[in-house]
């Protein structure tokens, strides 16, 4: 990976898409640290002394920008479930399907479009709901609907930015701009836990023999996990294909042996983003609506609880094993919905037969689609099932004496988009003919 970035920022037109990137992640983090016009600054601090549940788990993607109240508090939180809508309408809208699959570009750029609409009127909605939510706890400098107006404002406006830099950075830049800015946002809370990790082992009593082994374990935890994060990322089940000899123009064409290389985790880390969101989203609607809603009982107080149990585990254990196992069956139920939407095993059987191809023992047509929906699908399960554990051993492990500065989730987002940022900067090198770099 060294090597790349060394050979990377020896070419010219590489090197200026990083720079490019680096000065967008440096604008994004400075947007973190300006605050929305209205809010009392010494109110906030005191306020937000302590961010669990809902507001922890956006603080943890904004990178620390909602605990100050930023302009980018939401983060990048409306459109990542502005996609999951969209996604999921294509499946059910012929129209919407047919510009996602057939549309080419030019359907590429409307759903796009939709996309935009649909983020702004969520992140209007999510905005209304943080004003909401946090007016009674007096930290803006008055009740009065202009400032109303202006916070909410001033959060769609920094979401708005923020979808803007994705896309320049994702055109212009190296890499997926909305990955990476979520992967920045949970890196920048690394000094914070290193400081923590070094709390446990330097207290106020002086050195802790305890808080050695308990930093060790932590560390060493985290390493093992990214490595299997790692394994499971880059695996993958390679499906031989045979060519038979046939006539291109003038020249007869010789067999060819290749393979269809299928990776274990194919979804990526999108279905625990798509999941999280999705269990998230009731809260942020039902504190729109009920104020003071932690503290009440009844349905709706329930739900919420259930909700962000999620991020944090001041709800009860019940809700916990609840949601957890609701998260587990989404994260597994989103992973065989962005692998099939990815992947479709008719379509890769009609190429492969459609160029004289075939796989060894396997008769061309319908049982090749049969044989690769066999694969997918028992991969899709080991796939989603690897997610959902990552994604739900910290939240289980929230009720022990163990203090994890990074869950599950964050962990499997930044292996995820670091593998993925790689593996553009070495398509970036191999378009410019750049040879050996891998050597």
């Amino acid at each position: 990976m060294f090597k790349t970035i060394k050979n990377a920022l020896k070419t010219p037109d590489v090197r200026k898409r990083l720079i490019y990137t680096l000065i967008l992640i440096v604008i994004f983090r400075l947007g973190c640290y300006i605050t929305v016009p209205g809010v009392n600054t010494i109110a906030l601090n005191e306020a937000m002394g302590n961010t669990e549940g809902l507001a922890g788990l956006i603080d943890i993607i904004s990178g620390g920008a909602f605990s100050r109240f930023s302009v980018f508090a939401m983060s990048i939180s409306p459109y990542i479930t502005a996609s999951i809508v969209i996604q999921l309408l294509a499946m059910i809208i012929p129209s919407l399907e047919r510009l996602t699959k057939e549309g080419g570009e030019e359907g590429r750029k409307k759903i796009n479009k939709y996309t935009k609409i649909v983020t702004i009127i969520l992140a209007l909605v999510e905005a209304i709901g943080i004003y909401l939510s946090y007016k009674s706890a007096g930290i803006f400098v008055d009740n009065t609907f202009l400032t109303g107006a202006l916070v909410v404002t001033g959060l769609v406006a920094g979401t708005s930015l923020l979808m803007w830099l994705g896309e320049q950075i994702t055109s212009k830049g190296i890499g997926n701009g909305i990955s990476l800015l979520i992967f920045i946002g949970i890196v920048s809370r690394l000094p914070s836990a290193v400081t923590t990790l070094w709390n446990l082992i330097i207290t106020s009593n002086g050195f802790s023999t305890t808080g050695l082994l308990t930093a060790i374990g932590i560390v060493a935890g985290a390493i093992i996990l990214v490595a299997g994060v790692v394994f499971v990322q880059q695996a993958e089940r390679r499906v031989p294909v045979q060519y038979s000899k046939k006539v291109v123009g003038r020249k007869m064409v010789g067999a060819q042996n290749t393979h269809i290389p299928l990776k274990l985790a194919m979804a990526g880390v999108m279905p625990v983003i798509f999941a999280s969101s999705f269990m998230t989203f009731p809260a942020m609607i039902i504190q729109i609506f009920v104020k003071d809603i932690a503290s009440q009982t009844g349905f709706l107080a329930g739900l919420y609880k259930f909700s962000i149990a999620t991020s944090t585990s001041n709800v009860g254990i019940g809700y916990s094993i609840a949601n957890a196992i609701v998260y587990l069956l989404l994260i597994v139920g989103f992973t065989f919905f962005y692998t099939y939407a990815t992947f479709n095993p008719a379509e890769v059987s009609s190429n492969i037969k459609r160029n004289g191809g075939f796989i060894p023992g396997i008769r061309a047509g319908k049982p090749t689609t049969e044989y690769l929906s066999s694969i997918i699908s028992k991969l899709t399960w080991f796939g989603g099932l690897f997610l959902a554990v990552i994604a739900i051993l910290p939240m289980l492990l929230r009720f022990t004496n163990l203090n994890i500065a990074f869950g599950g989730t964050s962990i499997l987002i930044v292996v995820g988009v670091a593998l993925e940022t790689v593996q553009q900067l070495e398509s970036q090198l191999v378009m410019r003919h750049y040879k050996g770099f891998l050597e």
